[in-house]
């Protein structure tokens, strides 16, 4: 009797320890609320920022974990996208501008959202995701992905003085005919593209919320993308009278001509100058209504979110909200991103994951993009492709401030030139590499000690000569990386 007792009891743990080690099921696993932002800068008030008004994110930031040095892996929408989506980097993908959808030049590339849906979650996107609205349609996403409509491009101009800027053909040495650079219409929030995007994604959530099946839902707002269009109550939170300008007008002494931009992208606009500086009162308008966009964002992520708690979902949702690049605001007298400058490079990130120690912390270790997929992939409980090239960040939840990367990685096409970049403690360090012959062409040392924005480039001074030597190793051609990764592997 003894020995069957015994045997029985062996039986019962061998039982209880398949069904411990047994997979996790589909249906068991959490969702994933996954917002994209455009054009968003660390510009919120849970970064010290003294006057945007951000209550919703900063709330989820109360409830996750704040990145306070994250970074981008290209300064422009697409390829920062794309980049993220499929967890490699642009050199990988070969997609560096606007011009190359994913599905096009990577046919056979595993995306995020691909990846999501074979692994049983239903996917879905609503507003700006992807710069291509078909990227991902039939692969990615359950339902092809969706977008507001607007006047322009889905910019979405609603007062009959901007409509009116809008020439549908351009004649020569004509403007471009995208309207005004920025518009406070006397509206509700659902008559710009970013409210009608937050109520598709609420009508979404409640439809699956009686599904039976996990969700990874991506919602991109595109503000503050220009132009800077919102409601005229979110224009009325801000005091113009209290809008600082930048005082350093200029690039850094002695960085390469190539490195900064000529902020093409806003001199489209019908109301910028088309060469020249910016005036000091546009210049105030323009930061006046950045701040109000990311105002009004902020409550359409703070409406989604409430309707995931109100539908009781919250408690087993994933949520990550990133901006897909910086964006200058007057800094060096220049405007837009595309740079591989830190005002560009660095993004904000929050991340918040049910049951983990981090709520309401923050973080200074170096991550990026290409962390984001594995990061997902990791807390949900399925295996990490092998074909990401970032790191999973989920150790960080259960430890903020644990050793991690010891440099983060960027990068920006000049003409034959690529520019390799990396911030890496206090630096960020920048080589100009021809693409043709592997030679460096010029280089880029600044110290971030006291800020974001700098006043010199100090590759060439001969005290920093042992820096620029260590960072270079560390660069390697813009394959750095790879053995970061691997310092980083068990």
């Amino acid at each position: 009797m003894f020995r069957r007792i015994c045997q029985f009891t062996c039986l019962i743990t061998v039982c209880c320890g398949l069904l411990d080690s047994r997979p996790v099921l589909a249906a068991e696993r959490p969702n994933v609320l996954f917002f994209a932002i455009d054009d968003l800068r660390p510009e919120l008030a849970c970064y010290g920022h003294p006057m945007i008004q951000s209550p919703h994110i900063d709330r989820l930031a109360a409830d996750g974990l704040r990145f306070n040095r994250a970074y981008c892996q290209q300064a422009v929408c697409a390829p920062s996208r794309i980049s993220l989506l499929t967890g490699l980097r642009p050199d990988s993908t070969g997609i560096f501008d606007l011009q190359h959808p994913l599905r096009q030049t990577k046919p056979d590339v595993l995306s995020m959202p691909q990846y999501f849906r074979q692994s049983g979650y239903h996917t879905g996107s609503f507003g700006k995701v992807y710069h291509h609205t078909s990227d991902d349609n039939g692969i990615g996403w359950t339902t092809d992905a969706w977008r507001p409509d607007g006047d322009w491009q889905g910019r979405g101009y609603v007062t009959p003085e901007a409509i009116a800027q809008i020439k549908p053909t351009v004649q020569a040495n004509d403007k471009p005919g995208i309207g005004p650079a920025y518009e406070a219409g006397d509206v509700p929030d659902d008559a710009y593209p970013d409210g009608t995007t937050a109520v598709r994604a609420i009508e979404e959530l409640r439809r699956l919320k009686a599904g039976d099946q996990p969700f990874f839902l991506a919602v991109g707002f595109s503000k503050p993308h220009l132009p800077f269009n919102a409601p005229q109550r979110y224009w009325d939170l801000y005091d113009p009278e209290k809008i600082a300008i930048p005082s350093q007008t200029d690039w850094p002494e002695s960085s390469p001509s190539f490195a900064g931009s000529s902020w093409g992208e806003l001199r489209q606009y019908t109301d910028t100058p088309g060469s020249g500086p910016m005036s000091d009162e546009d210049s105030v308008k323009l930061i006046h209504g950045y701040y109000a966009c990311v105002s009004y964002m902020d409550a359409q992520v703070g409406r989604v979110v409430g309707e995931l708690e109100r539908l009781g979902l919250r408690d087993n949702t994933v949520i990550i909200l990133w901006g897909d690049h910086g964006w200058k605001l007057g800094d060096y007298g220049a405007w837009c991103k595309h740079t591989n400058f830190e005002i560009d490079t660095h993004v904000p990130m929050i991340l918040s994951a049910p049951g983990k120690p981090s709520a309401g912390k923050q973080t200074d270790a170096l991550v990026e993009f290409v962390d984001i997929f594995p990061t997902l992939a990791d807390i949900c409980g399925l295996d990490i492709p092998a074909s990401c090239e970032g790191a999973s960040m989920k150790p960080l939840l259960e430890d903020p401030d644990r050793p991690w990367k010891a440099a983060a990685f960027s990068q920006y096409p000049r003409s034959k030139m690529m520019g390799y970049s990396m911030r890496s403690g206090p630096w960020r360090y920048t080589e100009w590499i021809d693409r043709k012959s592997g030679e460096v062409q010029a280089r880029e040392l600044y110290d971030h000690t006291a800020g974001p924005v700098v006043a010199r480039n100090l590759a060439d001074d001969p005290e920093q000569a042992e820096t620029v030597k260590r960072l270079s190793a560390l660069l390697d051609g813009g394959k750095g990386w790879q053995a970061v990764r691997q310092q980083m592997s068990p």
